[in-house]
This record gives C-alpha cells, sequence and structure tokens, in this order.
C-alpha cells in the first residue's frame, strides 16, 4: 500500500473497527507458481497481540489451504467503500476547470505469519466465534448448536483453520482530505446524492476525516 500521509489510518481502535465492518477479506500468499488468492471471513481477536489476531478458515479442498502450511508470512486486504469521484463535483469546475476525476476509498492491509490447524475442537470454537459475530443483532440469532451434531463433524473435517498473529496493520481512508473545504463538501453532496449505496457509504465518512 503506497502510504500517502494524507490519507493514512494509523488509530488501531478504528483499524480494528474496518477489520469488523468488512469482514470479507482477500488472504493472499505467494507460493513457487505465483501468489493465490482466497475471499473469506475474518474474525478479529484483537487483544491477542500488539494488532491482533485474525482467524478463519479454508475448504480443504482449496489448494491454498494446503499452501498456507509453508506460506510464512501473508497479506489480508479488507477493502471497504469506494465510489468514483467526478471533477463536477468540484465547485472549481465551473471557475477555472483545471480538475479531474479521481477515487476515493478505505482499505486496511493485515500481514503477519499464518498457522493451519485441523484440531476438530479448535475448529468447531472458531465456527462458534464467526457464527456469533454474524449472527449477533438477528431476533432469533442461528447457533452452529442448532446444526445436527453428525452433520457438524462432517463439515468440520471439509475445513482447515488459520490463525494469523499479525505483525502490522496498514490502513488508508482518501476521503478528499487534500482538497479545500468547497471540494469537500461538493464531493459529500454529490456522493450522498448517488443512488448507489457504496457512493452514500462513503459520503458519510467524509465529513469526519476532512
Amino acid at each position: 500500500m503506497y502510504p500517502n500521509p494524507a490519507f493514512c489510518l494509523d488509530d488501531l481502535p478504528r483499524l480494528h473497527q474496518h477489520l469488523r465492518d468488512h469482514a470479507l477479506a482477500l488472504l493472499i500468499s505467494q507460493t513457487d507458481a505465483g501468489p493465490l488468492v482466497s475471499h473469506l471471513p475474518l474474525w478479529l481477536a484483537p487483544d491477542e497481540g500488539p494488532c491482533g489476531t485474525l482467524y478463519g478458515h479454508l475448504a480443504r479442498s482449496n489448494p491454498q489451504a494446503q499452501a498456507l502450511v509453508e506460506a510464512g508470512q501473508v497479506l489480508a486486504v479488507f477493502q471497504g467503500p469506494q465510489a468514483y469521484v467526478s471533477p463536477a463535483f468540484y465547485p472549481g469546475k465551473a471557475e477555472h476547470g483545471r480538475v479531474v476525476p479521481t477515487w476515493n476509498y478505505q482499505a486496511v492491509h493485515a500481514r503477519g505469519s499464518v498457522e493451519v490447524f485441523d484440531d476438530p475442537e479448535r475448529l468447531l470454537q472458531l465456527l462458534e466465534r464467526l457464527t456469533d459475530q454474524h449472527e449477533a443483532g438477528r431476533v432469533r440469532p442461528w447457533q452452529v448448536a442448532d446444526a445436527p451434531a453428525d452433520y457438524v463433524q462432517g463439515m468440520l473435517r471439509a475445513i482447515r483453520g488459520l490463525r494469523l498473529p499479525l505483525d502490522s496493520l496498514q490502513g488508508i481512508a482518501k476521503l478528499s482530505q487534500n482538497r479545500n473545504a468547497a471540494d469537500r463538501e461538493g464531493v459529500r453532496q454529490g456522493l450522498a446524492a448517488s443512488p448507489v449505496p457504496g457512493d452514500q457509504a462513503l459520503a458519510v465518512l467524509i465529513p469526519f476525516l476532512a
């Protein structure tokens, strides 16, 4: 990630919140044949280590599940809201025209050395944690124990768990902080008026970081 100081996101609680809010990560590891990438939800244990620890699981049939045994350091990318920013959003377009399009976005990169595990008890605990996190707030939350025990055991045999103690967290929140106040407000209003939900989600963030 290009560490542009104008857009750096380095507050640990906010970085952790981003991981929770955008839990589906791109898990990237390197092999002799090239990089491998999987899309998977990761659960954060914030107090395990200086930057926290991530947990998740892969299908046993996924080639990356075996490759991770010898992968060493891996990268997990958590992408947040993103949106195209039109020059039409800037008041300066009508005044001097010296404006160009850009893209605003928020993302966090998490790095660490991965551990792969197959122990059924650890896998079950992991599934329960992931489920509890994403079922929280539902009127009738589903629990792993709601499924037949023999079915759950069969599912456990089909996955491999991963534990990723984090060596570093690097975040970026490119939200027009490099523009003047009038331009930032123009971007906020332009994105807020968009019918695209992702544009609207990004608009909400701009006043807090501008």
